[in-house]
Order: structure tokens, then sequence, then C-alpha cells
């Protein structure tokens, strides 16, 4: 027997459905009213306990007490790092807070923007063993960088790059053994210098590594807010924790550089660090590197083929910059943030865990239905506690995150109540602030949910075309109970499959895998809504015929919407407008020219 539960008032009607056959129908267990079942599902697990959530009448009655405006205002409050977030507030005082709340929001907004414009100025450093067997590395180092600054300008207009050159040999090869070129932005100069590096020298097998790095570290002189240093070798460092080839210096560095000082330099001075790969003798390197500063991004470099070495050289260098300023832009230059994003990779485990062993719980979910009009959209009272609609859930969910983001860690998940089981992501926020964290999930879905209806709004012009579909995935808010009995929420979405998992832009208006149907969607998403909001940060996999995307954020012209990655009126004039540049698919979709951060009509 089930006990129906629904949080929306009846009195309140849906809006009309779309009667195009065209639009997306509602998933089928998105109705209007939801069951909890009165007993767990009855399943066989292995030495399991079942976990459960508080009851339905408990749910209700905590989120009736809730009042979300209030506790979005006191969050964003506290984010701006102004107001404490446990200000009371009592109902005659909201008013008063939002118009705070306005303020502090701009001021936090404008710091932000004035932030980002810095990380976009950009230090790139290529560090080079130049020993005999490096000749074809050099001079695709050489021959690649004007391609890429002319990819950068294309796809990156508001970047500006400075680059520089450290090479290195061994310690036998003395006072030649290490070169170097300063920033410079003739970028002719920089060519015209590495035609005059020659590949030579070298001894045993290990080079001289860290001092390489060490001199781009301590002699370049580094200035801007973005700063990448690209370390392309094919032999490790000196000494028996590197290697166990022949190593005329098996203690170590003669001069006593080691990985942790060097490193240490170079987390100081808030530079990033690449690598290329060109053969598997600097893996323990790479190994000893990532237990000082955490993951870093490692491009292959092998093969032969100069052509396609450069193009290779061209990919990774262009990654680097466009990686280093998205994650500059997003947390910004402090090595503190910096390093500790990546430090937190290294405690990921990317395998699925044994099901059998884990525990069900219980909880619910809840979601918002499918939008109908731009006026839902545009209405922040349409998000609000009575048009939410839920549902029981059994799942189990990995005991660590196989996976961490500059705001969530994400962890394995199985859909126990589906026939078979499905396979799920579970997110959860690092940081939630002071008050009640379900204010801060709950808004998570709404950015959801309007991706969702401006993406399908999207897809109904581009099936006509024969164009890409845009599609984001289904999230739900999970709120359930813990061993400690306290109440967790967390977001779950579907699985995606085992594809390469891409950002292609980011909310700082930065394109990190340039594909022009996405940022077509982008400038759609502006247009759709007269200028109300854009959707960015667009994230997720690349199949044949369509993106399946997760994760956005949305600039708006309402800063009191959508968290601390709305940068408001002002982000979508500086990191949209300003950058975009229309291509082929916003002429078929007949999108408004945008021309220096204006939008003209298509002659």
């Amino acid at each position: 027997m089930s006990k129906w539960f629904c949080l929306k008032k009846k009195s309140k009607k849906r809006a009309k459905a779309k009667s195009t056959e065209e639009r997306l129908k509602l998933c089928a267990d998105e109705i209007n009213t939801f069951s909890f079942e009165e007993k767990p599902i009855n399943i066989k697990v292995k030495d399991s306990n079942t976990i459960s959530t508080s009851n339905p009448s408990s749910f209700a009655s905590d989120l009736e007490k809730l009042n979300l405006t209030e506790e979005r205002l006191k969050r964003y409050a506290y984010e701006a790092d102004t107001l404490s977030s446990d200000t009371t507030v009592t109902s005659n005082t909201e008013n008063e807070l939002r118009t705070k709340v306005t303020f502090l929001r701009e001021k936090a907004i404008s710091k932000t923007l004035n932030s980002i414009k810095l990380s976009m100025k950009v230090d790139l450093c290529f560090v080079l063993d130049c020993t005999n067997s490096m000749g074809p590395y050099i001079d695709a180092a050489r021959d690649c960088i004007l391609q890429v600054i002319n990819y950068i300008k294309h796809t990156n207009p508001s970047i500006e790059l400075r680059v520089g050159f450290c090479g290195y040999r061994d310690h036998i090869d003395r006072h030649d053994h290490l070169k170097s070129l300063d920033f410079t932005d003739q970028y002719e100069k920089f060519t015209t210098y590495l035609q005059s590096v020659l590949p030579y020298g070298g001894g045993d097998t290990p080079e001289d590594v860290l001092g390489g790095l060490n001199e781009a570290i301590t002699k370049m002189k580094w200035k801007n807010g973005t700063r990448v240093l690209l370390h392309i070798g094919d032999s490790p460092p000196h000494g028996k924790k590197f290697t166990d080839m022949i190593d005329d210096y098996p203690k170590g560095d003669p001069y006593g550089l080691t990985a942790e000082n060097v490193l240490k330099k170079l987390q100081s001075k808030n530079i990033l660090y690449f690598f290329g790969r060109i053969n598997y003798t600097t893996e323990t390197k790479l190994q000893i590197f990532r237990g000082i500063i955490g993951e870093f991004p490692v491009f292959d470099l092998i093969g032969g083929d100069p052509i396609k070495l450069i193009e290779k050289f061209i990919k990774a260098t262009s990654t680097s910059i466009t990686y280093a300023v998205s994650m500059t832009s997003t947390i910004g230059s402090d090595s503190k943030y910096m390093y500790s994003l990546q430090r937190k990779k290294l405690d990921m485990n990317p395998n699925e865990p044994d099901w059998i062993i884990l525990p069900l719980q219980e909880g619910i979910v809840m979601w918002y239905p499918n939008l109908d009009t731009l006026d839902e959209l545009k209405d922040p009272n349409y998000f609000n506690k009575s048009n939410l609609f839920s549902r029981s859930f059994s799942f189990k969910i990995a005991s660590q995150p196989f996976s961490a983001g500059v705001e969530r860690y994400a962890y394995f998940a199985l859909d126990i109540g589906s026939c078979p089981a499905k396979k799920m992501v579970i997110k959860e926020f690092l940081h939630v602030g002071r008050n009640n964290s379900f204010e801060k999930y709950i808004e998570a879905i709404e950015i959801s949910t309007i991706a969702s209806f401006l993406s399908t709004e999207f897809n109904l012009i581009a099936e006509r075309k024969d164009l890409s579909k845009v599609k984001f995935l289904n999230v739900k808010l999970l709120r359930c109970g813990t061993i400690d009995f306290s109440i967790r929420y967390y977001t779950i979405e579907p699985k995606l499959h085992n594809m390469e998992y891409k950002r292609f832009n980011a909310n700082t208006g930065v394109i990190t895998e340039l594909r022009p149907i996405l940022e077509a969607f982008v400038h759609f998403t502006y247009e759709y809504t007269k200028g109300y909001l854009v959707v960015c940060d667009l994230q997720g996999i690349e199949l044949t015929n369509e993106f399946l995307l997760t994760d956005p954020a949305i600039h708006c012209i309402d800063s009191l919407r959508f968290g601390s990655t709305n940068f408001g009126k002002e982000g979508i004039n500086q990191l949209f407008l300003a950058n975009h540049k229309c291509n082929d698919i916003c002429k078929q979709l007949k999108l408004k020219h945008i021309n220096d951060g204006l939008s003209e009509d298509v002659a």
C-alpha cells in the first residue's frame, strides 16, 4: 500500500502543456503527484544496512518552515564576505536586506570581473630539453607559436600573451647547459631565437631537468596574472628516486636542487605546470611531481611525424593557455587555491565500487516541472516550494568521489529503484555556507531546469536545419539521512557515457574547446530571453549528432539569481558580447549579429 504526498498546491494549475508534438514530454515519473513507499524497496543486499531519511511529514514540516528567499539573500551576503550569513532577518526587513545584498553582489561582481581581466594576461614559458634527441621538438615549438597566437586571437580575443623560452642540457655541457629568452610579445623574436637553439650535448641518460625548471622559475620575469610553464622532455632528472638507468649523479642534483624545493618555488610564484610526454622514461618523475603539487595535465607528444608533431604542439600549447586562464579566472591566481584543487584530485577514486557491499539508502528526490514559457523562466517566484515535485528514491553511493571541480565533488551512484538499476552520478558542493544547504541545491536545480528549457527550444530549430542537438542531463535534488541521523543534500543525474569529458567554455568567457554549435547556443540563449541571460560554462561529452552537457552557469541581469557564478549584466556585456564572434551556425539560425559588443539585425 502506498502513501501519497504532494508539495505542489492543488489549487495552483499548471500552465497549458505544449500542443506541438515536437515538444519534449515530461518524464514518466514527473507527474503532479508522487508517492513514498511505507517500507524500503525489498532487494537482496549482501552485508548491507538500510539508511532512511526522515519521513515525508517531517520533510514537509521542515520545508514549510524554510524561507527560501531569505536563506538565499543571507547566503549571497555571506558569499560576498561582507555580511555574516547568520544575521537574523525578519520578514519586515527582507526588502532592506535585498537592497543591501544587491549592492554587495554588484560590488563582488565588479571585483570578480577585474580579476578576470587580469587573468587574461598570460605568461607562457616553454621549458625544453635541448640535447641531441630533441631537435624535432625544438623545431615544433618554434613553428607552432604563430599558429597558436592566431588560434587564441580567433577563439579568445581578450587573451594577451607573452612567450618565453628556457632550454637545458646536462651538467657535462658546462656553461652552455642553460639557455633562456625572457618573455616577449614580439613573436618573431621568439621564433628567431629558437632558430639559434641547436640540439646537442648530454652525457648519461638523465638530464639537468631540475636546473632547467629552476632557471625558468627564478630567472624569468613573471608578471602576468596567468602563468604557464609547459615542460617538454624525454629524460628524467638525476637521482635514484627518478630512474634506475645509468646516472653520473645517482644522489641527485650536484647543487642541491630537489623536486620539492624547485616545485615549492613554482607554487609560490603561482605558476601552473604542464608536461609534454615524449616517452615513458619520465613516468616516475611525473608521479613524484604529482605527489608534491597534485594532478596536472600531461600531453601526448609521442611520435616522429613532423607535421603531426606540430599539430600536437599547437593543441598542447593552446590547451595549456586556455586551461590555465580558465582556472585562474575562475578561482584566482593564488597558489593556495590552485594547488589545493589539484591535490584534491589525487584523493579521487576513478573506479566504480563493489555495489554489493555498500549500504542501501533511502531518500527523496525533488525537481521542478519543465518550463512552458519565457515568462515562467524570468519569474523568480515560479521556482518556489509549491512548484516542487518529489518522490521516494532508493540508491547506493560510492564512499569516495571519482572527481572534483572548483565547486563540487562527484560520486558514482546506483538508482536501485529502477529495473534494472541505473548508473547515476551524485554531486556534493564543497562549500555551502553556514545556512540551510537545501536552498543552494535547489538553486542548482533551477539553473538546470532553465538550461534544459532553452536547449529544448534551440533543438526544435536545430533539428529542422539538420544541426547537432544540445542537451542537458536531467538533474534532481536528493535529500537523505546519514548514519548519524543528520540530513544531507546532493544533486543527482544520469551517468554520462564512458567518453572524454570536456569543458567547452567557461563562465569567465574563455573558450577551451571551440565548437561553433555551442557558441551559437550561447548566442541563442541571449537572444531568446531578449538579453535577460546567457547560459554558459558548457561541459560534458560530444557524441556524433549531439552534446550531452551538465553543470552550466547562467549570467543574468538579475544579480540575485543563479548564485556566485552569475556575473550579472556586466558579465553578459564583458564576457559574452565583447568576445562572441558570430559563426555560420549563428547565421543559419538567423540570430542577430554581434559586433563590438552590440547585437545587430542580420542583413
